[in-house]
């Protein structure tokens, strides 16, 4: 369960939106009430982030392809067979398509049925994904965190149509931290559900905690990016040693 300290440092982001907390459930999570709304599954984070509450969505409420991904449905034939990419004019054959249908993650069939979003600031509950919506300056610092205790490399790993495999089951089933940016993705630009040019950041349960720790511990602003003179005079210094170190 996320304490108060941690969602003070994610509300210190100051994100352009609310960092939202995902769960996916076997059964009907308690506590929390349906949704009542039929939408495509990535508008279901912007929903969330623009009522500030609770709530969960099951297959049915879900147009699009999230619940394929989660593995609430099973592959449809006809998409998998590229044509729809190709129609689109996304894909220059129905073949390069159905090559991703091969590639995506999906969830095990069945063992999710019920999908928690809730405001970080208000979650009660373990996280399965966070995920924030942020400005460059942003994304640099929660990426950077990402890396500041583990060293892991940091990847960008995507599609241009079902993107939510990418963000809500590829981030959940490796363990990595996983980023694409608004307005590259066929279905979240054409329902405008961001504005361009923001990095969509999807965090896993098992980095959850060391992130926390890394946006506790490590500096935000870079000493190397500051501007004032105490920290220039001190980035002097180091370099000073650096010189002395390697000449040894």
């Amino acid at each position: 369960m996320m304490n108060q300290d941690a969602k003070d440092l994610f509300s210190k982001l100051e994100l352009p939106y609310p960092a939202v907390a995902i769960k996916y459930c076997y059964s009907r999570p308690d506590g929390v009430e349906h949704v009542g709304e039929t939408l495509s599954f990535c508008q279901f984070v912007k929903k969330t982030q623009d009522l500030g509450k609770a709530f969960y969505i099951t297959k049915e409420d879900d147009n699009c392809y999230g619940k394929m991904v989660l593995g609430m449905t099973p592959i449809p034939g006809f998409a998998a067979s590229g044509q729809v990419g190709f129609d689109f004019g996304v894909y220059g054959s129905p073949a390069a398509n159905a090559r991703l249908y091969n590639q995506i993650p999906t969830l095990v069939p069945g063992a999710c049925n019920y999908v928690v979003f809730c405001p970080v600031e208000i979650c009660d509950f373990s996280p399965d994904l966070i995920i924030c919506v942020a400005q460059t300056a942003q994304a640099d610092i929660i990426m950077r965190a990402s890396s500041y205790i583990s060293g892991d490399l940091w990847e960008s790993r995507n599609s241009p149509v079902l993107s939510c495999a990418w963000t809500y089951a590829y981030p959940y089933i490796s363990g990595k931290v996983n980023f694409c940016i608004t307005g590259m993705h066929h279905g979240m630009k054409r329902r405008k559900v961001y504005p361009m040019g923001l990095h969509l950041i999807s965090i896993p349960f098992e980095k959850i905690d060391e992130v926390i720790k890394a946006l506790s511990e490590m500096d935000w602003d870079l000493i190397a990016m500051r501007e004032d003179e105490a920290s220039k005079a001190l980035l002097k210094q180091k370099m000073v040693h650096w010189q002395e170190l390697s000449s040894e």
